[in-house]
């Protein structure tokens, strides 16, 4: 059980690291490091709640994903939990840094 709890911690550094290089400089200076595992977990929580890891690939393998609600959704989220208000408009390159990670690491 720690080893997969340590094996989760890693990997969420990784990809908090890949998301902040991702980033272009002036998206990148709105966010810390905690607001980025912070979205990290959201982003999880959402593809569980949302169903779209329960969704069928095209032809191709893919799911498709609609950054720009994903964003969105993370905005209202942390608006609601009172974490803070963030621009969906730069909440979609944190959106698409993780998935490209994702790609990269498969």
């Amino acid at each position: 059980m720690e080893e997969d709890f340590m094996a989760m911690a890693e990997d969420d550094l990784r990809t908090v690291e890949f998301i902040k290089n991702y980033l272009p400089q002036d998206v990148k200076e709105k966010f810390t490091e905690d607001d980025l595992f912070y979205f990290l977990d959201l982003l999880a929580d959402y593809y569980v709640d949302s169903g779209l890891l329960d969704s069928e690939p095209d032809a191709d393998g893919f799911v498709d994903i609609d950054t720009e609600a994903v964003a969105k959704a993370l905005a209202e989220r942390a608006k609601k939990e009172k974490y803070g208000t963030f621009s969906p408009d730069d909440l979609i390159w944190v959106v698409q840094a993780e998935l490209e990670f994702g790609e990269e690491e498969e």
